[in-house]
């Protein structure tokens, strides 16, 4: 198959669309299928043996690392030379419309993906009042794709009731070959809690921007005596968290990737994971698979990965203490602990990414055997 992949965001921003992205353009071209990603540009022509296609863009006034890129008549002209069987949009909105367009010109299926809650988003930049709307333009985006896929049970059930039609589950994935419980070491310890090796460290990975809520990490910093926290990511809210942990045992790290991140994931003793915007949670899946006990809330797609009580806890959202309550359970008990590792780890070998990629084809060739026209 000839596949077009559109995407609002892709490398070098660092975040789990983009991880689920690469891993899935890498897992297609190694199964023999031809990829063209369009994306805003970011100085790369290939990945994996895909074409990337850049569009120039500007940075988002509220999210400075995102490039909003407009479409333009030349993806036209390449997406004409490439001849796509279809075109799959991932979080249709501005680029993503150009994707929607040309499969209508071309006469080729469209595959969208929803994999940023964005609704709940506008209530954490003082735009809660645009939820309808943003609503009645996600419906007429995603309503004109022959499939939409969703990274959770939450998220299927959540588009079908606001009237997204043709809603599937586009399976979890997680790299179990890079993320290890063995590479915890004594060296990043050090590094994460900045010389205090021996306490109990806190892990945070992610975007440090205003719908993850990290703030509410800081009640569980207090609560855990002699405890460190480890902010790992960079983002628009850095500067007012960095104020608001001002003489905490904070640090941020800034980004990690590669063996850094997985030794970093490995090397702590919890990760707490505040956020109720997750379509899936991705990052948890990570921390899981080094073998990482996670605390997280109960809300969007975290259910779908964490087991309260088996690979994990899961604490209200709306109960101020009950991220508190989660962590201290978490470290009181080494045993348990040590079982909560175990058990996460088995989870997360359970999702690896070309079981994920396997699905998607899947669902691509029924779309193409059933010689679905282009969209309406």
């Amino acid at each position: 198959m000839r596949i077009a992949l559109f995407t609002e965001t892709f490398l070098p921003k660092v975040d789990g669309i983009v991880t689920r992205l690469c891993q899935t353009v890498d897992h297609l071209q190694r199964q023999g299928h031809t990829v063209l990603v369009v994306a805003p540009e970011g100085g790369m022509r290939e990945y994996c043996g895909a074409q990337v296609y850049g569009v120039q863009g500007f940075p988002l006034p509220l999210y400075p690392e995102l490039k909003l890129a407009l479409p333009r008549p030349a993806i036209g002209d390449t997406l004409g030379q490439f001849r796509p069987d279809l075109v799959h949009v991932l979080n249709p909105a501005v680029l993503g419309l150009a994707g929607i367009y040309y499969a209508k010109v071309l006469g080729v299926p469209l595959v969208a993906s929803y994999h940023t809650h964005l609704p709940q988003y506008l209530q954490h930049y003082g735009l809660g009042m645009l939820e309808g709307l943003l609503w009645e333009l996600l419906k007429a985006g995603h309503n004109q794709a022959r499939l939409n896929l969703c990274t959770s049970t939450a998220m299927v059930q959540e588009l079908t009731a606001h009237g997204i039609q043709r809603v599937q589950l586009w399976q979890r994935g997680v790299d179990t070959e890079h993320f290890q419980p063995h590479l915890r070491t004594q060296q990043m310890r050090e590094f994460l809690s900045q010389g205090h090796p021996d306490a109990p460290i806190l892990l945070y990975v992610g975007r440090l921007s205003a719908e993850k809520q990290i703030e509410q990490i800081r009640p569980v910093l207090e609560g855990i005596p002699g405890a460190r926290l480890a902010l790992v990511g960079d983002g628009p809210h850095r500067a007012a968290l960095e104020k608001y942990f001002e003489d905490s045992p904070v640090h941020f790290v800034g980004y990690q990737t590669g063996a850094k991140l997985a030794c970093a994931f490995a090397s702590a003793d919890a990760f707490v994971f505040p956020s109720r915007t997750e379509t899936l949670g991705l990052v948890l899946l990570e921390a899981m698979a080094a073998g990482c006990p996670v605390v997280a809330a109960r809300s969007g797609g975290i259910p779908d990965i964490v087991t309260d009580g088996v690979n994990g806890y899961l604490f209200d959202p709306l109960d101020p203490q009950g991220a508190v309550a989660a962590t201290q359970r978490l470290l009181a008990s080494p045993a348990d602990r040590e079982l909560l590792r175990e058990n996460a780890r088995r989870e997360a070998e359970r999702w690896g990414w070309g079981a994920a990629t396997a699905q998607l084809v899947d669902y691509y060739r029924g779309i193409l055997q059933l010689g679905m026209p282009a969209v309406a």
